[in-house]
């Protein structure tokens, strides 16, 4: 009889942006056909710095920096992934993606479907996104539901450094064009990351948290501040159970309404604005799926709904804070807050 030994894959604490780096190198390394292309990416080593020293390693034919046309770069990429290249796509945030949104809603998302399924369009687009860093009203948006909205796109939204390792490898590997989000605000945060190849699987949601009172539905940087909101309430016996999504689209409706079974309360926490958002979404999955098992209505936490602001205090006041979300949860649990 022989025993088979299994060793542990050793963890480091790393920061998001250090995961998303050693992923894209070590997916360089993987498969020859996989480059990455964008604006300042190669000599300047990207906006962000999530290209340090690729270009360096790879030259560049693996590591191209594009003009500033997105839509043409964009559309390059597309080119190339429909003759079985790998394209990964750094587009400097995620408006600038409004220049190429022609080319990933009507080409990208559309191609397998219109040459039923002749070709595939394998190619990642990454674009952060998210206010909180005095960037103005044009450069702080969060557009994730407009293309979470479209059929063929794929759209993921991590929110540790772990996840990001993950999710960006199975984003490259994956055959359909997907859209990976990451928020600013992330970029500096650390996290336990196993070395050795990691995937993920696109769809599935995690609980972060568990919890028996109330559900939290969060995604991205919202994951982070419901996890600070969980714990703080955790000091009043309070039990809090955190869903992060992870992805878009597909989205686990499963792994939601399971958690809302649970807890028999849900808030949605999202950066977006309210009207149309994630936030709408997540609410009318639970109603459809969970309704009778809600002990109270589901209730959302987003973005005021104006054009940022540049003024550090009034792009504050706009944004969702965890003082807010802790207000709604007590509000929904009926839980008077503790006397200061």
């Amino acid at each position: 009889m022989t025993t088979e030994m299994r060793t542990t894959p050793a963890i480091r604490t790393i920061t998001y942006r250090q995961a998303l780096n050693e992923t894209l190198r070590a997916e360089l390394l993987r498969d020859e056909n996989v480059f990455l292309i964008g604006e300042e990416i190669g000599v300047f080593e990207g906006s962000y710095k999530i290209t340090a020293g690729l270009l360096a390693e790879f030259g560049p034919q693996r590591v191209v920096d594009a003009p500033i046309a997105e839509e043409g770069f964009v559309g390059a990429a597309i080119g190339a992934a429909m003759v079985g290249m790998r394209p990964v796509v750094e587009i400097m945030t995620i408006n600038f993606s409004l220049i190429a949104i022609d080319q990933i809603v009507n080409h990208a998302a559309k191609m397998r479907s219109m040459y039923g399924g002749q070709v595939a369009v394998p190619m990642v687009i990454r674009m952060p996104g998210g206010g909180g860093q005095q960037l103005a009203a044009t450069h702080s948006q969060n557009l994730e539901v407009w293309y979470a909205h479209i059929p063929g796109l794929k759209v993921v939204a991590p929110s540790t450094p772990a996840d990001a390792k993950a999710l960006l490898t199975a984003a490259i590997r994956d055959d359909d064009p997907v859209i990976f989000l990451e928020n600013l605000s992330l970029y500096s945060a650390k996290g336990e990351v196993p070395d050795g190849e990691q995937v993920a699987e696109i769809g599935k949601a995690a609980i972060v948290r568990t919890g028996t009172d109330l559900s939290i539905v969060s995604y991205s940087r919202g994951t982070t501040t419901a996890l600070e909101v969980a714990r703080q309430l955790e000091a009043e016996g309070l039990s809090i159970e955190v869903v992060d999504l992870r992805s878009l689209r597909p989205l686990d409706r499963d792994t939601i309404c399971a958690s809302v079974r649970k807890t028999g309360h849900a808030v949605v926490f999202e950066d977006d604005w309210l009207s149309y958002g994630i936030g709408a979404e997540i609410s009318a999955t639970i109603g459809e799926g969970v309704f009778d098992f809600l002990d109270a209505p589901v209730r959302r936490v987003a973005a005021a709904e104006v054009p940022l602001p540049y003024a550090k205090s009034l792009e504050l006041a706009a944004l969702p804070s965890a003082a807010a979300l802790s207000r709604v949860v007590r509000e929904v649990l009926n839980v008077a807050p503790l006397d200061k």
